[in-house]
């Protein structure tokens, strides 16, 4: 259900804005949405797995409000970020 070192750090090498970054809404939000498609697969076949449930509802939330700042923000970088990962929204 998590990530793999090795996944985490190919996402922050792709979506860091400067050399270095790790914290950034892009990166943050690349790195969450990785744990939510993991999550997803592991509910199809553990459809009673409540608990880990709870844990995706809140990764959706904080991805949205990160979304949201990007979006106040920039709304450019909002649309290549969401393009990139493929959310729909």
């Amino acid at each position: 259900m998590s990530i793999t070192v090795e996944d985490k750090t190919q996402i922050i090498k792709d979506f860091a804005r400067a050399e270095g970054d790790t914290g950034s809404p892009e990166v943050q939000v690349a790195v969450l949405t990785k744990r939510i498609t993991n999550l997803t697969e592991h509910f199809k076949t553990h459809k009673k797995d409540n608990h880990s449930r709870r844990g995706l509802l809140k990764l959706v939330a904080t991805r949205r409000k990160l979304l949201d700042y990007v979006r106040s923000k920039d709304e450019a970088r909002y649309r290549d970020l969401i393009s990139k990962l493929g959310i729909r929204r």
